[in-house]
């Protein structure tokens, strides 16, 4: 009996934004990388987001360990372009916390 090895692609695909998702699913790359460096397994990983399986994680696990420079320099870039959208939205919105405050007054009534 002779093992055939096949070529498996990487369950990862560019959405029109940019972002990287994992395997079927709308679960971003970046949140299998922080929850596996939190110390959650492959399995806890899928019990987490559902809608991955369980050889779509450990690929995607497999993938971040042979190129852990270029994963990060992603999650990074990530990070800097949700920052930069937060920042966006706090300097449009006016300052919640004065309605926060008028509202729990108008409780205590």
């Amino acid at each position: 009996m002779s093992l055939v090895l096949e070529f498996e692609s990487l369950p990862l695909t560019e959405d029109a934004a940019g972002a990287i998702r994992v395997g079927n699913s709308r679960v971003l790359l970046e949140l299998v990388i922080r929850a596996f460096q939190d110390g959650a397994s492959p399995e806890t990983i899928v019990q987490r987001y559902s809608t991955l399986s369980l050889a779509d994680v450990y690929m995607t696990i497999g993938y971040y360990l042979r190129h852990q420079q270029e994963i990060e320099s992603y999650l990074s870039d990530r990070e800097n372009l949700a920052e930069s959208v937060h920042q966006k939205i706090s300097k449009n919105q006016p300052d919640l916390s004065i309605i926060r405050s008028r509202l729990l007054a108008q409780q205590t009534l």
